[in-house]
């Protein structure tokens, strides 16, 4: 996947690259590096957040869509969006009705900020408007992030509840305790996938791996960061990450721009040489996908269970 959610200004600034055309170079020129080392890799573009159909047929138009297999959408219509809970499938439709691509939910899930009570019928009422109109779906997420580290998001505390909402999405707490929606989650896998970001060197890497085997969770998303590349040891980290997840489907998004970098020295901004996160990409399959070992060619798209 890339990028994660380049319709939002948390993630892609829209001042540096406003008709989003740097990303959608970026894009066409990361689809081809990736296929070059593995056509048997499917390619997506990053989930969106708004759902946007015209950020789709924008993407369209630039030709950003011609070497990819998934599009994705991001919804949390009990937190962050302004639409109701019953619309998800109407959403899946006005993305349907623009591209012939498979839409794939690749984020979605309800906070227990309020209460846990919330992201208990969010779950139960979520599943039950998906499974069977997407593909693939993955619930966001398996642990609450500690309250110690920064959510990724450009306005931080500013942004007010919305801001501190990102600490609470999980069906473990930050100590890896259950909550009240953790009981019902093994009743929708493997329907229901997760999504599940690690930081570098994450602690709790091997506890959710043991989570998701109970679980009985197939498909997973998570990231590889281009900025993390840079740091030391990123290759061992890297490495274990990904042979800790082998057993699973895994969706990995390709994000967040390395400071020394961007345009502007910000995760958010457009490369400076675009080619550069397209030769990340290619390294990234070259050491985790290489071969024939994934399952289906290009022409072979998966088919939405609808």
């Amino acid at each position: 996947m890339f990028w994660n959610e380049p319709n939002n200004k948390s993630h892609w600034d829209p001042e540096l690259d406003p008709d989003w055309s740097a990303y959608a170079e970026m894009v066409k020129l990361a689809a081809k590096a990736v296929e070059a080392e593995n056509p048997y890799v499917l390619r997506a573009l990053g989930g969106i957040s708004p759902i946007d159909p015209l950020f789709i047929q924008n993407m369209q138009g630039q030709g950003a869509l011609d070497r990819l297999d998934v599009v994705a959408v991001h919804g949390f219509p009990f937190d962050w969006n302004h639409w109701m809970v019953h619309e998800w499938p109407d959403k899946l439709k006005e993305i349907q009705s623009v591209t012939d691509l498979p839409v794939w939910v690749t984020e979605v899930g309800t906070s227990t900020f309020g209460a846990e009570e919330v992201q208990e019928f969010g779950l139960k009422r979520m599943a039950d408007l998906l499974i069977g109109r997407a593909p693939r779906i993955h619930w966001y997420s398996l642990y609450d992030l500690p309250r110690a580290w920064p959510a990724t998001t450009r306005h931080r505390e500013a942004e007010g509840s919305s801001y501190y909402r990102h600490f609470y999405m999980g069906l473990l707490r930050e100590d890896g305790t259950p909550k009240r929606a953790l009981d019902h989650f093994a009743r929708y896998t493997p329907d229901l996938g997760i999504c599940q970001w690690f930081h570098f060197e994450d602690h709790r890497l091997d506890d959710a791996v043991q989570w998701l085997r109970t679980l009985g969770v197939k498909h997973v998303r998570t990231g590889l960061s281009w900025a993390d590349s840079f740091r030391p040891n990123a290759d061992a980290w890297f490495d274990r990450q990904m042979a800790a997840l082998e057993e699973f489907d895994v969706t990995v998004t390709f994000c967040f721009t390395p400071e020394h970098r961007g345009i502007v020295p910000h995760h958010t901004s457009p490369p400076q040489v675009k080619e550069e996160y397209a030769e990340f990409c290619a390294a990234m399959v070259r050491r985790y996908a290489s071969g024939s070992n994934t399952s289906r060619p290009r022409d072979m798209r998966p088919v939405a269970a609808v």
